[in-house]
Formats: C-alpha cells, sequence, structure tokens
C-alpha cells in the first residue's frame, strides 16, 4: 500500500487531516517519507541549497559564528549545532573555515539534529564525529552557537483563511479517490485575534507550531548559557498569502499528487520565529545578499576567483550572483540573528 493510499484510508475513517499532519506523514513517514527515504539535495535531486551552490556561504557563517564566539568572552565547552543539516555541507565548510581560530575547535562540541538515517549517513562523511540528535530538545545546557538553513521552511505549517471576524482551516480531505484541500467551518481563533487587524476576508494566515517551539528551545539555551543563532530562510516577517509548495526535480508540482516523492515547504514567518525566541534577543531581518556582502563575500569571492581557469571562473562568478543578486537568492532569503541580552548581534547583522 503506498503513502496516498494510506492517507486516503485515514481520511476515510477519521475526516480531513491538518496540513501540518499532511506534510509530517510525506516528509517523515518511516517507510514512504520524502526525507527518510532519500538524500534529495543536489543537480541530480529535488533542488539545491546555498552550502552547495558555493564554499563561500559556510565560510562567512562559520567565521561570524567564531567571531560571535570570540565577541562573547571564547566560552568553553559550547555547542556548534546545526538542525537540518543536508548532506553536513554547511557544516564541514563551517569547520574548515574556523580551524585557524584560536581555540574554536577545541571548545566546539558539534552537534547535528537530523531525523532522516539516509541523511544521517551521508553526514557523517561529511562531519565525522558529530553528535546526532532527533531533536532540538536534547543539545546540551552550555553556550550554543548554531546555524539553520532552510530548516524553518520543513517544518509542518497549518493554514487559516479569515471569515468576517472567524476563520476557516484549510484542510487535506477527499474529493472522489483524489487528495484535495477543503475548509472547515469559520470560528474564533484567539491565536490569530491580532491578524484581524491586517488581513481581509479571503486572506490566508500560515501558522507553525512546530517552527515556534523549535525556536523557542534555540532562545532558551541562548539566553540561559549565552551564544548566537543565524537563521536564514526565504520568508518575511510577517506571514500573509498560501505560500505551500512542492518540488520535485527542481520543478513546482502538485503538492497532492505524489505523496512522499516531492519535497514540501512553506515561507517563513521571521515575527513569528523572533517572538518564540524570547527572552532571546533578534536582530533586525536582513536580506540575504546585504548579510553576506557584509560579511566580505565580494572579497572572498575575488580571492577564489584569482587561481581559476575560465570555465570555472564563470560557474564562480555565477554562484556569487546567485547567492548574493536581488532577483536570485538575495532577497527571497533572508537572515535573523539570535543573541543572548548584553550580547551584540552576530556579525553581518543589527539590531
Amino acid at each position: 500500500m503506498t503513502l496516498a493510499d494510506r492517507l486516503r484510508t485515514r481520511i476515510a475513517m477519521d475526516g480531513p487531516m491538518t496540513l501540518a499532519d499532511y506534510m509530517t506523514a510525506c516528509l517523515l513517514d518511516p517507510a514512504d517519507g520524502y526525507y527518510a527515504t532519500r538524500d534529495p539535495l543536489g543537480a541530480a535531486g529535488d533542488f539545491i541549497t546555498a552550502p552547495e551552490i558555493s564554499q563561500m556561504f559556510g565560510e562567512l557563517l562559520g567565521l561570524a559564528l567564531a567571531q560571535a564566539w570570540l565577541d562573547q568572552g571564547s566560552p568553553a565547552p559550547f555547542t556548534l549545532a546545526e538542525p537540518g543539516p543536508g548532506r553536513g555541507t554547511l557544516m564541514a565548510d563551517i569547520l574548515r573555515a574556523t580551524a585557524r581560530v584560536p581555540g574554536f575547535h577545541a571548545a566546539a562540541q558539534v552537534h547535528l539534529i537530523e531525523a532522516s538515517p539516509t541523511l544521517r549517513a551521508v553526514q557523517a562523511q561529511a562531519v565525522p564525529g558529530a553528535v546526532w540528535h532527533d531533536t532540538l530538545a536534547t543539545l546540551p545546557d552550555q553556550p550554543l552557537f548554531l546555524v539553520a538553513n532552510e530548516f524553518f521552511d520543513a517544518l509542518p505549517i497549518r493554514q487559516f483563511q479569515r471569515d468576517g471576524d472567524g476563520w476557516r482551516e484549510r484542510v487535506v480531505g477527499l474529493s472522489g479517490d483524489a487528495l484535495a484541500l477543503g475548509l472547515t467551518d469559520p470560528a474564533p481563533l484567539t491565536r490569530l485575534a491580532h491578524r484581524l487587524d491586517d488581513t481581509r476576508d479571503g486572506d490566508i494566515v500560515e501558522l507553525s507550531s512546530a517552527a515556534t517551539d523549535a525556536v523557542a528551545i534555540i532562545g532558551a539555551r541562548i539566553a540561559a548559557h549565552g551564544g548566537a543563532a543565524i537563521i536564514v530562510d526565504y520568508g518575511d516577517w510577517t506571514s500573509l498569502g498560501d505560500t505551500f509548495q512542492a518540488v520535485q526535480a527542481h520543478q513546482p508540482v502538485d503538492p497532492f499528487a505524489t505523496p512522499g516523492q516531492a519535497d514540501l515547504t512553506a515561507h517563513v514567518d521571521f515575527a513569528a520565529l523572533a517572538h518564540a525566541a524570547a527572552p532571546a534577543r533578534h536582530s533586525r531581518l536582513t536580506p540575504q545578499g546585504v548579510f553576506l556582502e557584509r560579511l566580505g563575500i565580494a572579497q572572498r569571492a575575488q580571492a577564489l576567483a584569482a587561481g581559476m581557469d575560465d570555465a570555472a571562473r564563470a560557474r564562480h562568478i555565477s554562484a556569487h550572483r546567485r547567492l548574493t543578486h536581488p532577483d536570485e537568492m538575495g532577497d527571497l532569503f533572508k537572515v535573523l540573528g539570535l543573541f543572548a541580552d548584553g550580547a551584540a548581534p552576530p556579525p553581518g547583522l543589527m539590531t
């Protein structure tokens, strides 16, 4: 029985499911879930992330974290963590770039948060000696320096459509034999009472308890023990509109056509993350291109280009543009920093 068959049976027996439950099943089902059964990254996969585009991304984020560590007095030991680390490319680049920062590697304990056995096996090749966790909740109680790149966009969301002073939830049900979205009856929703001021009838707002629960753990560790977090993802300060999407072979597809076979994501509501991270402080939300330019990506790109042949240089220039240009990832992706009260925000970010 396929995952689609099992989902149809579940809906027929129990009624429509939330979009969050649907995403969880599609992405994490032990037998047929998207992340549980494959390595989805790269040209041969379904999508490519910034660390796979260029080493410069991980190098600059690593040096930013290392500077934040130095600025906070070089605490030892400390947790160097990444949730959703993909192939381990970002953490490997961070470790390579920070190898010459005095004391950083001696004090660092590398922890990766990954639910997929398939991806854990790949990460072990890139980051030998790391400690793996199923959730952020089991990270050590000590200073935390964390990077999260395209982690929050893959966490399950629920969608609510405004109807007068109430909200209808968009849920996954059946239209004949096909999986399809439907709407619940309208009802008041305390959690969205504040959004009645900036929405109109028919507007859609997305909520992610998984995202706010995760960032609350990160914020609590940083507030209690020190540290910093750099969160990079696509989205905006406030959720508005339907951003739920499926990608397969680098192309958008119907998210309900082949459950478990496509990557499912949604834009990140950074205001919700910032609020949930309290009492840790947060930086101003910054476009990825601006952030990387502040960290010196142009100078790093020039240094790397000096030793390249024409073909490699052309690919390198294209990668730099893809990471920073407003028409590519530069504006779509945003960066939010978290840090303890009394500390400065991570380099490249401002309050």
